[in-house]
């Protein structure tokens, strides 16, 4: 049984793995991908960035683009930052 890991490396067909990772990240930076939660916690790191602020920046667009639509879309915002407050009590 192949392992996703060992396709991905016979598939890459002497493309370096940089640039494999090129492509991935150039995608990114055009918004043509959404990165994860875990890779933007290394791209922090990889460039020496405040994680805290990218992470911020990444889960504010996410949750921009998830309302955007909709017509109550600063009413909802208004609303999850009261949830917000409330739930980390709770914990």
């Amino acid at each position: 049984m192949n392992r996703f890991g060992d396709i991905i490396r016979k598939e890459r067909k002497g493309m370096l793995l940089r640039q494999l990772a090129a492509i991935i990240l150039s995608k990114v930076e055009r918004g043509e991908r959404k990165a994860r939660q875990e890779q933007v916690e290394r791209i922090a790191k990889a460039l020496e960035l405040n994680e805290k602020e990218l992470m911020v920046e990444y889960l504010s667009e996410n949750i921009a683009y998830e309302i955007i639509d909709e017509d109550s879309a600063m009413d909802v915002l208004k609303v999850a930052e009261d949830k917000v407050k409330y739930f980390r009590r709770k914990k």
